[in-house]
């Protein structure tokens, strides 16, 4: 038996594309974290690798808050690689190794583009389902925290 829905069929629609592709960006930050997190290199790498971690479980965590909340509005989120490849909107992360200049600008070049997909969500939530809104807006809250944090490394 499917999981029925308290929203009616055009918010649960509008909700449930939102809430995919908040899983598919997350997932794949946590994806992106974990291959800078192996490849960084420099003098700063130490520090970045175990922020990278942080990044990750961040990633992770609220991937799985997205997805259950899709599940809880009858909506069966999906988290293969396909899926997550072709619905993310972060930008490719480079192979091979990675100094620590380059992660840094990497991983705020993905705060950006996710600071403004989370924030096109939170319009496009607002009056279909104000629960999944409140959500998109405390996790656009940590991804600005985020890209903060990774821009200080950058300040001279």
């Amino acid at each position: 038996m499917p999981v029925t829905s308290t929203l009616d069929t055009s918010a649960q629609k509008v909700t449930g594309e939102a809430l995919q592709g908040a899983v598919s960006d997350l997932l794949d930050l946590s994806l992106v974290g974990k291959q800078m997190h192996w490849n960084v290199t420099g003098k700063n790498f130490r520090s970045l690798h175990l922020q990278l971690d942080e990044v990750v479980a961040f990633a992770r965590t609220y991937a799985d808050t997205c997805a259950e909340r899709a599940v809880a509005i009858g909506v069966t989120p999906q988290g293969r690689a396909g899926d997550v490849a072709s619905g993310s909107g972060l930008p490719e992360a480079k192979s091979g190794w990675v100094s620590d200049s380059e992660v840094v600008t990497y991983m705020i070049s993905c705060y950006d583009a996710l600071a403004d997909r989370f924030r096109q969500r939170i319009e496009a939530t607002e009056e279909p389902d104000p629960v999944t809104q409140d959500l998109f807006i405390s996790i656009t809250a940590e991804l600005e925290k985020m890209r903060w944090m990774f821009q200080a490394e950058n300040a001279v």
